[in-house]
């Protein structure tokens, strides 16, 4: 199955950026699904592409790695 991470294969599409997130600003189908956590951590494409929402930063950066890209924190 792809992802979005598949379709990222120029070197400047191999970094990602990680910010927090407040659950209260996702779309309620999201917020359901967070299950009580109050902030997440996104994983972004330069151009502001969402490809990913996790628990916590550590596992952001983690399925970054995995996918061959370098992560970014971003405030």
């Amino acid at each position: 199955m792809e992802t979005p991470f598949d379709k990222m294969t120029k070197p400047a599409d191999r970094i990602v950026y990680v910010r927090s997130v407040d659950v209260a600003d996702l779309p309620f189908e999201l917020q359901e699904q967070a299950e009580g956590l109050t902030r997440i951590f996104a994983v972004h494409r330069g151009n502001g592409e969402r490809l990913a929402l996790v628990a916590d930063k550590r596992m952001a950066f983690a399925l970054a790695r995995e996918h061959d890209f370098a992560p970014v924190s971003v405030h």
